[in-house]
């Protein structure tokens, strides 16, 4: 099983940005829905974003949408999660996820002055 790989994560202030990488080899990864989502202390998963195929359709969470956004890179398998204008309310822990398949062990985000 194709097991993806998040790294990124780390400190920093509100208003910030930081990029999150999520690298994965194996067959048809290049073609795999990739999931981004996050789980904040003391609350349940939640969904942040997508991205179908080579890049054709993505999507985020309303809770997000104009500050993050997602893509790949289908040359060096890998799928970004651009975060831009960060809050402290998205402190959490990032997971990609290999839709149908494998999660991440997950990269922490902490947004914190």
């Amino acid at each position: 099983q194709v097991q993806p790989v998040e790294s990124g994560g780390g400190l920093v202030q509100p208003g910030e940005s930081l990029t999150l990488s999520c690298a994965a080899s194996g067959f048809g990864f290049s073609e795999d829905t990739i999931d981004w989502y996050r789980q904040r202390a003391g609350k349940e998963r939640e969904w942040v974003a997508s991205i179908v195929g080579s890049g054709r359709s993505a999507a985020v969470a309303d809770s997000v949408a104009g500050r993050f956004s997602v893509a790949r890179d289908t040359a060096k398998n890998l799928v970004y999660l651009e975060m831009n204008n960060l809050q402290r309310d998205d402190t959490a822990v990032y997971y990609c996820h290999i839709r149908g398949g494998a999660w991440g062990q997950g990269t922490q985000v902490t947004v914190s002055s």
